[in-house]
């Protein structure tokens, strides 16, 4: 969702904008403002209820450290697989290369401490949200569905990042109702969120591709 919150500060902006790295960390600063706010709201109401944010009755019936072990397993091997695929279904899909040049605004210019910030506050405050209140409150579908229709970005990209969100949401979903314990799903998530941000900034897949050690361009 960081993206999406890109987009909504974008339309708040004044048309006279400062450019470059002072606009980009006046967003970034803002969007783990709001991350860190809805984080305190999704603990607050999850208390209110009487629940724990952080646990849920699995349902492997996993308990205590055995429940937070498999968390971070499952976590760990979701998060590695799609750190790997995305490089590899930007090259290949051209949907993917579509999504890749509408979110590379999102960390244009960034520098590596202002990405791990965003990526840690954003999936923190997301996952308390949409997995940590919501998962025992509306189950995995629902949730993951709110989650995929909170993901909006202009253009035609918008459906591909939609259904993206979709099934992430029902994997990071399925680690916390499945083992009782969010350490996974915020681990994957991070994790995920940090590479795809250093990944958007650092890899331009429609700048020119260079042969004969760059002397020509195709």
């Amino acid at each position: 969702m960081v993206a999406a919150r890109y987009e909504r500060l974008e339309t708040l902006e004044p048309r006279h904008k400062p450019s470059g790295s002072v606009a980009g960390g006046r967003a970034r600063g803002l969007v783990i403002s709001i991350s860190i706010l809805v984080a305190v709201v999704a603990c607050g109401v999850s208390f209110a209820l009487g629940e724990n944010p952080l646990t849920c009755r699995g349902w492997l019936g996993a308990h205590g450290a055995a429940s937070w072990l498999l968390s971070l397993g499952l976590g760990l091997l979701v998060g590695t697989l799609t750190v790997a695929a995305t490089p590899v279904v930007v090259r290949r899909w051209r949907w993917a290369r579509a999504l890749h040049a509408a979110l590379r605004p999102t960390a244009d210019g960034a520098r590596d401490g202002a990405l791990f910030a965003v990526a840690i506050a954003t999936a923190t405050g997301e996952e308390l949200l949409f997995r940590g209140l919501l998962v025992p409150l509306a189950g995995v579908v629902a949730s993951s569905i709110l989650f995929a229709g909170l993901h909006q970005i202009r253009g035609k990209a918008r459906w591909a990042w939609m259904v993206w969100a979709g099934i992430m949401g029902l994997l990071f979903g399925t680690i916390f109702a499945a083992t009782g314990s969010l350490a996974g799903s915020l681990l994957a998530h991070a994790a995920i969120n940090h590479h795809n941000l250093r990944f958007l900034r650092d890899h331009n897949p429609s700048a020119p591709v260079r042969s004969l050690g760059g002397l020509l361009r195709r």
